[in-house]
């Protein structure tokens, strides 16, 4: 493995051997040293077809090794860029982790033999960006070789006893020269926009049978390989003028100073070559162009000794209208005595490949991919690591046997047929009197924590009976001191549309509970939504209360009026009691209303003077479902904080509805009809009231708030309108409400011959009997209908006391009231 520090980047071409050998700059990281080159040109070009390829290669390695020492360095060389496959891919928004397999697929697809037969590799282009974990604007360049032409360039180096480090395209060894000499390694490119993409640099590198166009801004890269080259040029000088290949490749060469041959004449008979490159160049760029409507290009420059012809340079600026620049210097390479030789001036336009591939080697390319075998890396490692495996299998041999003769001799310092077997047989016995009495001292220990346990149980059962009595008449009783109720005795109130629409009271259908082993997932998963909309709201709610008048009601002494605890109406009855608590096994859905065929139970005739029928609530407007699967777990608060219960506990649920709406003659504020009627009363209770319960030392009623009973996160699961009912004030029974609504709104419509339907209304005249005028019109009342759910987690008196942490589970057990 290489220890000097220092790279050989050796270019095997058609037409010479060019090599660098260059060091890391010890102060500035944008520049790199040469130490020494050389420049080996073959006695004949390796494309002749009389030419022995293997004989020259191995000729000019032999001198190359001659003149230098390259024991210690590392070795990369380049390969013609028409030997391997280059492909650029965009991927689409994927995961950064994911990239390799994706890179494999696409291997698969782009490369036209199996992946065992070739050596490939990839790396992704600066430019791109992630996300959260996701590449995006991701280009991955991939590059292959077939294995048996990784031999075949390997063998004449490995016959030479030169061992390859790296072996990289020459287009891609072109990219990092251009990267690190001319764009200052991209040290100040800045962020890569797609849509506005630096300038681009055009690289028309000239070889012996290929010309290698590559364009690139730093960020991306495109090249292409153009079969026409430097040898082109000598066929037509040959052919043209009827010269041999050696004697044309001379003349073009030296065409300035050949007194044979008329400059004019000589780039006559190369025309039709300068025609042609030019062409495929012009072609080249406008297909780039095309495809990449974003960009724009920059300088373009020259390289190789093609160049050398005269008026090439000229001719190619003229024909792709771009100054065309040939390359005098590198500005990333320090030279000193090295680069100063006239043999390296006279050929510096040869260099950038071998340059290129020793920025790589430096490990400061932009582009480091390698299509050496991975198994020669392996076998070298392991070569290298041998005499280390040695020394270190001996150590631990040398160890092992150590370690031996320590055991034996402390096996043998307490063995029993040894001359100190007395003292290690009275040590052993009192090691096993001293074990018996410590599981003696076990057993009883783990006797007495059974019998505590069993003590423990019995005095928290006890506990639980004498406090769990009480927690649902606690409970009870706090939903009755947070119920917002008219001040008014029944004897001072009206009956009114007027009246019972400013009563602040609720109407309470029915109370449920369910336990929920976790009230996280799923109740308040799916209550979240509802609850943070009104903590967000909370304090517009409470200046608007602070703002709003109290109701003032006035009603003549001695009007009764129905209490506020009255039963609902059978149809909006039915209707709620379509939506079941929240179930942790599934979310329900909307369920269609239906109405039962007898009631559960008959008001008393004061009820329903004070609550009449209703309209059935629509089945477009059904209970809501309480667990929403979109709804996000982890809601937050206002301030950011994340809000909702923990572990077990129940959820209790509040069906009901009230008439405290504008209607009428009533006229009610909006902030105070409705839901927000419902939270500036209820819920704001339920959060922040309390109530009078013997929590006193002596048992005397104290005021303890609904907090500390367990109660917490109300909140409103229904959307429901303010709707229009019918309210019959003078009916006696909920069927003689609905059969008075109805006739009497037929009536209105003009429906006449009442007939038995008269006589059948309960309380009427029978059949045969003389008809009583019909009772008054119902009133029209907007009644707004609710379903309330709050949390609560028993806490018994001795807990809020005491001050304990969590409700004990053993009150668990009532699936509702």
């Amino acid at each position: 493995m290489a220890k000097s520090g220092a790279v050989w980047g050796i270019d095997i071409g058609q037409c010479a051997l060019k090599a660098l050998r260059c060091r890391a700059h010890e102060k500035d990281d944008n520049k790199i040293v040469v130490e020494a080159f050389d420049f080996i040109e073959y006695p004949k070009i390796l494309s002749q077809p009389e030419a022995n390829r293997e004989e020259l290669i191995r000729e000019a390695l032999e001198t190359f090794l001659s003149r230098n020492d390259v024991k210690g360095d590392r070795v990369a060389i380049s390969v013609p860029g028409q030997s391997g496959l280059a492909r650029f891919i965009k991927l689409p928004p994927v995961e950064a982790k994911k990239i390799p397999d994706i890179v494999r697929y696409e291997a698969r697809q782009q490369i036209p033999f199996a992946l065992e037969d070739v050596v490939w590799d990839y790396q992704p282009l600066i430019g791109g960006s992630q996300d959260e974990g996701y590449a995006l604007e991701t280009e991955v360049g991939l590059f292959a070789m077939k294995r048996d032409q990784v031999a075949r360039i390997l063998k004449p180096l490995e016959d030479a006893g030169v061992e390859v480090d790296m072996i990289q395209l020459t287009p891609l060894a072109l990219y990092n020269y251009v990267c690190f000499d001319r764009l200052n390694n991209l040290v100040n490119a800045g962020s890569y926009t797609p849509e506005k993409p630096p300038a681009s640099t055009v690289v028309i590198s000239f070889g012996t049978d290929t010309t290698d166009l590559v364009i690139t801004n730093g960020f991306r890269v495109w090249q292409r390989n153009i079969p026409i080259g430097g040898n082109h040029f000598t066929k037509a000088l040959s052919k043209e003028l009827r010269l041999t290949f050696s004697n044309a490749e001379h003349l073009k060469r030296h065409a300035t100073k050949s007194k044979d041959h008329d400059p004019k004449a000589v780039f006559q008979a190369m025309r039709p070559v300068f025609s042609d490159l030019v062409a495929e160049i012009q072609r080249s760029l406008g297909f780039f162009m095309s495809n990449n409507r974003h960009a724009k290009l920059g300088e373009v420059i020259a390289l190789g000794n093609v160049m050398k012809l005269p008026g090439l340079q000229r001719y190619l600026a003229q024909n792709i209208d771009q100054p065309v620049k040939s390359v005098d210097d590198y500005s990333g390479l320090v030279g000193g005595s090295a680069t100063a030789v006239p043999q390296f001036k006279d050929n510096i336009l040869s260099f950038a490949v071998a340059y290129g591939l020793c920025v790589q080697g430096l490990d400061q390319a932009q582009l480091r991919t390698n299509l050496l075998p991975p198994e020669i890396t392996t076998q070298r490692l392991v070569r290298s690591k041998k005499p280390w495996a040695v020394a270190a299998a001996a150590a631990l041999l040398l160890g092992m046997t150590l370690n031996y003769f320590s055991h034996y001799a402390a096996w043998r310092s307490a063995a029993t047929d040894d001359e100190n077997a007395p003292q290690m047989a009275a040590a052993l016995q009192q090691a096993e009197q001293i074990a018996t009495t410590s599981s003696s001292f076990e057993s009883a220990n783990q006797e007495l924590k059974t019998r505590l346990t069993a003590i423990q149980t019995i005095g928290n059962n006890l506990r639980s009976n004498v406090d769990g009595r009480l927690l649902w008449l606690e409970l009870l009783k706090a939903i009755d001191a947070a119920l917002p109720k008219d001040p008014r005795a029944n004897g001072e109130r009206e009956q009114t549309a007027k009246d019972v629409t400013m009563r602040p009271e609720l109407h309470v259908v029915r109370i449920d509970c369910e336990w929920f082993d976790n009230l996280g997932t799923p109740w308040f998963t799916g209550v979240a939504p509802r609850y943070n909309e009104m903590k967000q709201s909370e304090a517009e709610r409470a200046a608007a209360r602070a703002a709003a008048p109290a109701p003032v009601v006035e009603a003549p002494p001695g009007d009764d009026a129905a209490p506020a605890e009255s039963a609902p109406p059978v149809d909006q009855a039915a209707a709620v009691d379509s939506a079941p608590l929240a179930d942790a096994a599934d979310t329900p859905t909307p369920v269609e209303p239906e109405v039962p065929s007898e009631p559960e139970a008959e008001p008393p005739a004061e009820v329903i003077a004070d609550e009449a029928p209703v309209d059935e609530v629509p089945a477009d407007e059904a209970v809501e479902p309480l667990a929403d699967p979109n709804a996000d777990p982890n809601a937050t608060g206002t301030d950011g904080a994340p809000v909702g219960p923990t572990g077990p506990g129940y959820v209790v649920q509040i069906v009901g509805y009230h008439f405290h709406n504008s209607g009428g003659d009533a006229n009610i504020p909006i902030s105070e009809e409705g839901e927000r009627f419902l939270r500036n009363t209820l819920l704001t209770e339920l959060e922040e009231g309390s109530v009078m319960l013997p929590d006193g030392d002596n048992g005397e009623l104290v005021e303890v708030p609904l907090s500390k009973l367990g109660i917490s996160y109300p909140v409103v699961i229904t959307s429901y309108p303010i709707r229009t009912v019918s309210y019959d004030p003078n009916a006696s029974t909920v069927e003689e409400a609905s059969t008075n609504a109805n006739l009497l709104r037929s009536e209105a419509e003009g429906l006449t011959g009442f007939g038995n339907r008269v006589a059948q209304v309960p309380g009427r005249a029978r059949p045969g009997e003389e008809v009583p005028p019909l009772p008054d019109p119902p009133w029209k009342l907007r009644r707004y209908d609710f379903i309330v759910q709050f949390v609560w987690v028993p806490t018994p008196k001795t807990v809020r006391k005491n001050g304990k942490p969590a409700a004990d589970p053993a009150l668990e057990g009532t699936a509702g009231l």
